[in-house]
């Protein structure tokens, strides 16, 4: 093949939409800002900036109010989002359980609950939205349900569309959506990327590269748990996984683990995590070895002082010259996710913005 591909020409009312997304996302990021201030930052014009501010407005999305600069007497008006413009549901299903949160425009929860999953599954979905949408978020105003999951193509799909209907249903792997909720109100975009490691049954990784999730040829890149690693060469997931941690503890500390409760460090949880970071460490030295993400973040379902003490036990065996004679200087520093759990939910939240609202990372370059 020869000669450079080319990007798709956009034709008008595309450009019209992305700057409309791209000034909503300026005024999300960056607001409260005046015309001059959004022009400066969105690169536009000043008369379309006022048009874009104008439909904006008629939509209810954003408001206006004065700003006075001291040392002038005369104001200058302000615009920043309306927070209740909008709002979206995040769903993570995980097991026979569920989360569900409301998101509004502004990017703030305003409600939570978790809830069973029962034989019906899109019933049991379809309960739980109406039950947090009501009274919360007026049915115009509710631009759809995102759903991050394990595996997507598990879902029934068809029947959770049928039950929620006309409300739009987005549904993602539960990376690519803790990935979202990082890039949007977390660490953000970050030279190099991010590798994002959820621990649950099994563990799995996310990636975001230039802005943008990495999914592979087949959106499955980052099922890391088959891997094979330690001296033991055995499957990560049979080490690292929840199933491991709770055959080595007791009953009563299975249930704070089932709770998110911060865990004691008794001698057996302290073998779990030392042997849990050899195995990990290894996964994450193959993968940053090619990758060299500027960012590795570690969440998941373990309790916050779990994970802190993984991502120390991992620093340990690293600087431990008799495990690993060879230095991994590639590596970059981790830490845990910027919210509990991953926030799974509130990034499937962001599903319904990005595909009305605001600029969308999932899109092609």
């Amino acid at each position: 093949m020869t000669g450079n591909p080319q990007k798709a020409v956009r034709t008008p009312p595309q450009i019209g939409e992305h700057n409309l997304r791209v000034t909503l996302e300026a005024l999300r990021r960056d607001g409260p800002l005046t015309r001059l201030e959004l022009a400066r930052r969105t690169g536009l014009s000043g008369p379309g900036i006022a048009n874009i501010l104008r439909r904006l407005g008629d939509d209810g999305l954003v408001r206006v109010r004065k700003r006075v600069e001291p040392g002038n007497g005369q104001p200058s008006n302000e615009f920043a989002i309306n927070a209740d413009g909008a709002f979206a549901i995040g769903i993570r299903l995980h097991g026979g359980d569920g989360e569900a949160v409301l998101v509004d425009l502004a990017g703030a929860v305003r409600c939570q609950r978790g809830f069973s999953l029962g034989r019906d599954q899109a019933r049991s979905v379809a309960t739980a939205v109406k039950a947090l949408a009501e009274g919360e978020a007026p049915g115009a105003r509710l631009l759809g349900v995102g759903i991050g999951v394990a595996d997507p193509e598990a879902l029934d799909l068809g029947g959770l569309r049928a039950a929620l209907a006309p409300v739009p249903v987005l549904a993602e792997r539960d990376c690519v959506t803790a990935l979202l909720a990082e890039r949007t109100f977390g660490v953000g975009v970050v030279e190099g990327g991010v590798m994002l490691i959820v621990l649950t049954e099994t563990v799995r990784a996310g990636f975001l590269f230039r802005g943008q999730p990495f999914g592979g040829v087949h959106g499955r890149a980052g099922s890391i748990g088959a891997m094979r690693t330690g001296a033991d060469h055995v499957p990560l997931d049979s080490v690292a996984g929840l199933d491991a941690l709770r055959a080595a503890v007791t009953a009563e500390e299975r249930t704070l683990l089932a709770a998110g409760e911060p865990m004691p460090l008794t001698p057996a949880v302290r073998k779990w995590l030392r042997n849990a970071a050899t195995h990990l460490l290894d996964a994450i030295a193959a993968t940053a070895g090619f990758l060299a993400p500027g960012a590795i973040l570690i969440g998941g379902d373990l309790p916050r002082n779990l994970i802190e003490g993984l991502i120390a036990e991992m620093s340990a065996v690293r600087g431990d010259t008799a495990i690993r004679p060879f230095v991994t200087p590639w590596i970059s520093p981790m830490r845990p996710t910027t919210f509990p759990g991953a926030s799974i939910a509130v990034g499937a939240a962001l599903l319904p913005f990005f595909e009305t609202l605001l600029p969308s990372p999932l899109a092609a370059a």
